[in-house]
């Protein structure tokens, strides 16, 4: 790809979680690729400096968008791909880390696909019943095992 001559970039800095980054967005849009849908590709570099250590990093992600250059400018791309991460953070980091998914012995057949989507069903009904915290809305179902978890599901 020719990202020398693109002349639409988008910066992006920000502060946090020990760490500086600064988001450097290069979009090109494109006709001639033999891919379905495509409008335009999506160059992300992160230049990264650790507030404690000093220590640099640098990361280059490569993305495809069907969203055209007037659908989508640059810093909208960049918003979108920012959200990415309050997906990671509500959905598979809760699975991660309070359902203890990566330490599932369930590997064989369809039984991965079959908890995750169990997982998901828990946490969505958690979050519709107004919990914020799933790891507390497993807790106030444990503490009336009989009951509580039917009333969630309107079985009652």
């Amino acid at each position: 790809m020719p990202w020398e001559r693109v002349t639409v970039v988008h910066y992006d800095r920000s502060a946090g979680h020990g760490r500086k980054d600064t988001r450097v967005l290069k979009v090109l849009t494109v006709h001639d690729l033999d891919f379905p849908h495509l409008q335009q590709i999506v160059r992300v570099t992160r230049h990264s400096t650790n507030t404690t250590t000093g220590k640099r990093t640098r990361e280059t992600l490569y993305l495809i968008t069907s969203l055209t250059s007037t659908q989508a400018s640059p810093e909208r791309l960049a918003r979108l791909i920012r959200s990415q991460w309050i997906i990671e953070n509500r959905l598979h980091y809760v699975r991660d880390v309070t359902f203890g998914e990566d330490a599932s012995q369930i590997r064989t057949g369809h039984g991965p696909e079959n908890m995750a989507t169990i997982r998901n069903l828990a946490i969505n009904l958690f979050r519709q019943a107004g919990f914020t915290n799933i790891a507390e809305a497993i807790r106030h179902m444990s503490y009336d095992t009989f009951t509580r978890p039917l009333d969630l599901l309107g079985i009652a």
